[in-house]
C-alpha cells in the first residue's frame, strides 16, 4: 500500500516496526519522510546533527533483508534519535558544547547499540541543555535554543528537550536521552511525551541500563540513559530491547493502590492542579483507589543530598573526557567556551568544588534515609506506585537573552531549574524508576505530564501501570506546526 506523509508522521513506534516487518511499509521511504520533516521543521533546534547517508543506507540494509530475517528484528527500521551526551561512533557527541563540537567517541554506547543491532536506524542527535546543566534547553551553542512544538515561544524543557521536541512534533516516533534529576521527564511532560527514568539504586545489579563511561555525565551516583517516545508501549519496547527484559505484567486498575505525595501536590500552578486532579477523578472512575500520604520529610531529605551530583559533576566530566579521548581532557579547558551563561556559572562553581566537605554525608547518611522513607512507605501503605504531577507549573517563555533562568508562580519569582525540578528530583535522588505521561491539556493547550514512581526493580509492572493508565487518560492531539 502507499502511505501518505500524514500517515507516516502518525505511526507509533510499535506500529511503524509492526508495517515495516510485515512488508507494508518501506523502511527506506519512512526514513526518507522523517529526514524530510526534520529539515522542514529545523526552525525547532530539536537536532544537533541529522544522519541523511547513514540512516538512509541503514534502512535500504533492512528493506534488502528476507522477511524471516526483519520479522527476527524488533526494532527493524525504526527511526530513534539520541541525545548530544550519549556516544555514538558514527556522529558527534558534543553535550551541545562548542569545545566538543563534532567530536565522535570510537565506539556506541551500549544501550545505542542494542537499539542498532535490533535493528533501529540512528536518524540522528538531539539537542539539549548544554552539558545537561539546565532543565529549560534554552541553548547558546548552535543550533541554539530547542522550541516547544506546542509553541515554539516557549521552552520544552530539558535537558532532554531536543528527544521530546523531535518525538512531539513527529521528526522522529522514539530516541534515547538521559536523567539525572528529571531531563527525560520534565521535557516528556511540556511536550505531550512519555518519558521513562529506568530503576539505578546503588548502582550494579540496582542499575538497569549499563553505560558506563558512555554517557557524558553529571553524577555517576544518579544518571541514566531512557527512552521518550509518544506512547508507553513505545518506551516499553525500546526498554525491552535495551534491557532484554520483556516481561508484560498484568495489571488491572480495579482495585490498583496509588500513593499521593503531599508534598509533591503542594503549591501547584492552578493549570497543572485542574488538569491533574481531573486526570485522578477519570482514573477513581476506572477503580483506581488513591491513598493520600503525608511524606513530610521528603524535601528536607531530598535538600539534604545535594552536594551528590554537585561534587561528583568534576571528577566524573574528567573521567569521560579521558576515557574517550575526547578533544579536550580537562574540565577547566572544556568550561573555557561553554555558550550559556546559566551553563558557565555552574561550571565555575563545579570548578569550585563546595560542597566537597558535604559529599559523604549525603551519600552514606541523607541519601540512604531518603531511600528508606521509599520503601517504607511502599510497604506499609502498600502502594503500587506514587502518582503526582511531573511538574509543577507548564511551559514558560523561552528567554533565549538571560537563559529562561527565572519563572513566575503564585506572584513569586523562582529560580527556573529549582522549580522545574522539584518534583522528579527526590526519586532520581532514591534511584527509583519514574514515567511520566500524558494527563491532558490546559486551558491555554499546553501538555501536561502526571508521573508514576515504583520501587527500585519494578520497572516493566511500572511501565504496564502507565499503559493502562494511558488507557484511560488517552492521547493528546499533536502540535500544529
Amino acid at each position: 500500500m502507499a502511505w501518505t506523509v500524514d500517515e507516516q508522521l502518525a505511526l507509533t513506534a510499535c506500529e511503524a516496526v509492526a508495517a515495516i516487518q510485515a512488508g507494508k511499509l518501506r523502511a527506506t521511504d519512512y526514513v526518507a519522510t522523517l529526514l524530510a520533516r526534520a529539515a522542514a521543521l529545523s526552525s525547532l533546534n530539536a537536532l544537533t546533527a541529522l544522519n541523511m547517508e547513514g540512516a538512509l543506507a541503514a534502512a535500504q540494509r533492512i528493506d534488502a533483508l528476507a522477511p524471516d530475517e526483519k520479522a527476527r528484528l524488533p526494532l527493524a527500521g525504526l527511526p530513534v534519535v539520541v541525545k548530544d551526551n550519549i556516544n555514538t561512533a558514527d556522529l558527534q557527541t558534543a553535550g551541545a558544547t562548542p569545545a566538543l563540537a563534532d567530536f565522535k567517541p570510537k565506539t556506541n554506547a551500549p544501550s545505542v547499540q542494542r537499539l542498532l543491532d535490533a535493528g533501529a536506524v540512528l536518524l540522528g542527535k538531539a539537542n539539549m541543555h548544554e552539558l545537561a546543566c539546565g532543565i529549560t534547553s534554552t541553548n547558546f551553542a548552535a543550533p541554539g535554543p530547542v522550541r516547544n512544538p506546542y509553541d515554539p515561544g516557549l521552552i520544552p524543557g530539558g535537558s532532554s528537550g531536543g528527544n521530546a521536541v523531535a518525538v512531539a512534533a513527529r521528526i522522529a516516533p522514539a530516541g534515547i536521552g538521559t536523567d539525572t534529576s528529571g531531563s527525560n521527564r520534565i521535557p516528556a511532560a511540556l511536550t505531550g511525551c512519555v518519558g521513562f527514568r529506568p530503576s539505578v539504586g546503588n548502582g550494579g545489579a540496582e542499575r538497569r541500563y549499563h553505560d558506563p563511561q558512555a554517557l557524558l555525565p553529571l553524577s555517576h551516583t544518579r544518571d541514566t540513559a531512557g527512552p521518550i517516545a509518544r506512547t508507553v508501549a513505545d518506551a516499553a519496547l525500546l526498554d525491552a530491547v535495551i534491557t532484554g527484559d520483556t516481561a508484560q505484567p498484568s495489571v488491572t486498575l480495579a482495585g490498583l493502590r496509588i500513593g499521593l505525595p503531599a508534598p509533591l501536590w503542594d503549591g501547584l500552578d492552578a493549570s497543572i492542579e485542574a488538569v491533574a486532579r481531573g486526570a485522578q477523578r477519570k482514573l477513581e472512575a476506572a477503580g483506581v483507589l488513591f491513598v493520600e500520604l503525608g511524606m513530610s520529610e521528603l524535601m528536607p531529605l531530598n535538600d539534604r543530598t545535594t552536594p551528590i551530583t554537585a561534587h561528583e559533576t568534576l571528577a566524573d566530566v574528567r573521567a569521560w573526557l579521558v576515557a574517550n579521548d575526547a578533544p579536550v581532557q580537562t574540565v577547566e579547558e572544556l568550561a573555557l567556551s561553554i555558550a550559556s551563561p546559566d551553563v558557565r556559572e555552574i561550571f565555575a562553581a563545579i570548578l569550585a568544588d563546595p560542597f566537597a566537605p558535604l559529599y559523604q554525608s549525603a551519600l552514606t547518611t541523607w541519601r540512604p534515609q531518603l531511600q528508606q522513607l521509599y520503601a517504607t512507605t511502599f510497604a506499609n501503605e502498600r502502594v503500587d506506585a506514587l502518582m503526582f504531577p511531573t511538574t509543577i507549573l507548564p511551559a514558560t517563555p523561552l528567554d533565549d537573552i538571560r537563559g529562561s533562568s527565572v519563572v513566575s508562580l503564585h506572584g513569586q519569582m523562582l529560580d527556573t531549574m529549582t522549580a522545574y525540578l522539584r518534583n522528579t528530583d527526590p526519586s532520581a535522588n532514591a534511584g527509583l524508576p519514574g514515567l511520566s505521561l500524558p494527563a491532558g491539556r490546559t486551558a491555554d493547550g499546553l501538555p501536561v505530564g502526571i508521573e508514576l514512581d515504583g520501587p527500585v526493580g519494578s520497572d516493566r509492572r511500572l511501565l504496564a501501570i502507565g499503559s493502562a493508565f494511558e488507557q484511560v487518560l488517552g492521547a493528546l492531539a499533536p502540535p500544529i506546526i
